[in-house]
């Protein structure tokens, strides 16, 4: 156990805190959104300020040629029921920093989180990282001020480097998208000025807030995925401060997350297991022109597939007070209904065990990526619309509430997805539910998936998502 794995967990089990207590943080969320002028209004994609559509490809461009394009792919894989497929695909190259900065209070680590506001927000105002740019915005092509705090994360300011990972971003939406995921820490006795959108609050805290709807944006919980709490027996903890477990539950999800013995499948096999599925199947992505893409057409000024489903290209025209740039244009992914993320969980051998899914995704890296045991996004689980069955589902659907750990929608990041939400479950099953998993889920300790976070490119961002929202008290 590390001094870093100690101050996260003790951290992590701060669900309130005297700096800024609970209560304060949602009036303080109410007043943000009050106090700023926000206006969204879709309009068409050709009607876009800044943008334009290549004469011969269709693709839609920033006329800086930076931040991003929608282009067009084509995909052939041998995974799954589906062979082949084309799609619009957010093609940004660049990787941003999404970056949390730390300082203790009382001997408890805090995060200095903003409360910000994205175009495609639901709620308007979510709490996100401290930094949360696009190199496009830190290098300032939008001619704008400069990204708050970046200092502390491109090494211009001296600070303990506590995490400092690459991770994918939705392979559904993106092709081959990362972003560099930070914490880093200040000393005690370093001054710092917070500013109006800024507050310090525990980890624990921002866990508690994920249990309500659209309040921790994606950016926020995906770098809060990847902390480590360490390796080792769980009653180390016991007595160096209020962690004690209180229910079984909380004994085998801590477990879960500490302890790297007695778990089903060692690291070695999991590790050949996904080393299988990536040399036994196969992804072809070419890029082609976003207007001769199959099964998509534009209608009143976006691009739509023609049966309705998935999701559509909009236009959106921006006004956000307390941006670098005020107001601007810009194209968005709209989702045709809400998805299904979760977890299914299993304790066994005193240790909640998760069945992870390997799952293909166009944008991926490198063909599958660890996802939830059921991810079923914009609403493709429904009877009926569906091209292909998902396993699994009723077993989440059909849960009674005493088996559901978790159950809370959370958005999808808001500057690049309009009103993008999912259904985000940790469901608990018995003794009975089956451990042979199929050639594509394997059983994992949160230990383990912990683990993998570690490396690029191992855990997708929905998987991420939910990691971010477990609690051990």
């Amino acid at each position: 156990m590390t001094k870093t794995e100690l101050e996260f967990m003790r951290s992590a089990t701060a669900q309130d805190s005297s700096l800024m207590p609970n209560a304060c943080v949602a009036s303080w969320i109410q007043e943000r959104r009050a106090s700023v002028g926000t206006a969204v209004n879709q309009i068409a994609l050709d009607a876009m300020r800044g943008w334009s559509r290549h004469a011969a490809t269709g693709n839609i461009v920033h006329d800086s040629g930076r931040f991003f394009a929608i282009e067009g792919i084509s995909v052939k894989t041998d995974w799954g029921g589906v062979p082949y497929w084309e799609q619009p695909i957010i093609n940004q190259a660049e990787i941003g920093y999404l970056g949390l900065l730390g300082k203790k209070f009382g001997g408890i680590l805090h995060i200095l989180v903003q409360a910000k506001i994205e175009p495609g927000n639901i709620n308007v105002v979510q709490i996100s990282p401290t930094l949360q740019a696009t190199k496009s915005n830190y290098t300032r092509v939008h001619r704008g001020r400069s990204p708050l705090y970046l200092e502390y994360f491109n090494g211009e300011r001296p600070v303990t480097l506590l995490l400092d990972q690459l991770q994918s971003e939705q392979g559904a939406r993106f092709l081959r998208k990362r972003n560099r995921n930070m914490i880093v820490e200040l000393a005690e006795d370093e001054a710092i000025e917070v500013h109006d959108d800024f507050i310090w609050m525990s980890i624990g805290q921002i866990k508690r807030f994920m249990r309500e709807d659209n309040v921790i944006n994606m950016d926020t919980r995906t770098v809060l995925s990847g902390i480590s709490y360490g390796t080792y027996a769980a009653e180390t903890l016991e007595g160096l401060f209020t962690l004690t477990p209180s229910t079984q539950r909380q004994r085998w999800m801590l477990n879960s997350a500490l302890v790297a013995t007695d778990s089903l499948n060692n690291f070695r096999s999991i590790i050949s297991w996904i080393t299988g599925l990536k040399s036994k199947y196969e992804l072809a992505i070419e890029r082609m022109p976003l207007n001769r893409i199959a099964g998509w057409s534009e209608v009143d000024g976006a691009i739509r597939r023609t049966d309705g489903k998935y999701f559509s290209v909009i236009g959106v025209n921006v006004t956000i007070e307390n941006r670098e740039v005020l107001s601007w244009d810009q194209p968005m992914i709209k989702p045709a209904q809400e998805g299904l993320i979760a977890f299914i969980v299993r304790p066994v051998n005193g240790s909640y065990h998760f069945l992870v899914q390997a799952k293909l995704e166009a944008g991926n890296f490198d063909i599958v990526e660890l996802a939830p045991t059921v991810q079923c996004l914009t609403g493709n689980y429904r009877t009926g619309q569906n091209e292909y069955s998902v396993r699994y589902i009723n077993e989440v659907l059909e849960a009674p509430p005493e088996r559901i750990l978790f159950d809370s929608m959370q958005s999808e990041e808001g500057g690049r997805f309009f009103q993008e939400q999912n259904r985000n479950m940790i469901v608990e099953v018995g003794d009975d539910f089956p451990l042979e998993a199929g050639e594509n889920y394997c059983w994992m300790t949160l230990n383990q998936m912990l683990r993998f976070i570690e490396f690029n490119n191992y855990l997708n961002i929905a998987a991420r998502s939910l990691i971010a929202a477990i609690t051990f008290d």
